[in-house]
């Protein structure tokens, strides 16, 4: 089940591209970003974390940290961040159970094919560790965008 505004975001600790453990209580009193995707280099999710690059020093400005949650490798995320140059740590949820914690993992319909698998979502954390806002339905293009004008108040919902 996905969390919803104003809950409490559950703690984690994931092997991140930068060779640590992070957890979310690494980040308290920072605004915290994490955008779950389904695959390293394939072409939404490119877009998704080309977004979150283009973007990233303007999340900066605006007191946030970005973090991408993928079931890949931490060898996966580095060939990743390399090919596109992604300012931001990747964090490798081999075991789903953050994933799952955050309702991103779970049943995929594609074409008539029932199966398991990441869902695209977005968690906006505020410096408490509340969900601040949830995007379910991302559009991988220009999603960074929106993620900067709902850390400075100014998204409305479509």
């Amino acid at each position: 089940m996905t969390l919803k505004e104003g809950d409490k975001a559950p703690d984690f600790s994931l092997p991140a591209s930068n060779g640590q453990t992070v957890s979310l209580k690494d980040f308290a009193g920072k605004n915290v970003v994490v955008f779950f995707y389904p695959r390293d280099d394939t072409p939404g999710c490119t877009r998704e974390a080309c977004s979150f690059r283009d973007c990233h020093v303007d999340i900066q400005d605006a007191g946030a940290i970005v973090l991408g949650v993928s079931g890949d490798s931490l060898n996966s995320h580095g060939k990743f961040i390399s090919k596109y140059k992604l300012p931001f740590l990747l964090l490798s949820d081999g075991d789903k159970e953050m994933s799952l914690e955050y309702g991103a993992w779970g049943e995929k319909k594609n074409y008539g094919r029932t199966y398991m698998g990441m869902h695209r979502i977005t968690y906006l954390i505020d410096e408490r560790g509340r969900v601040a806002k949830v995007w379910t339905k991302v559009k991988p293009d220009n999603h960074g965008e929106e993620v900067i004008a709902a850390i400075r108040g100014e998204w409305q919902s479509p």
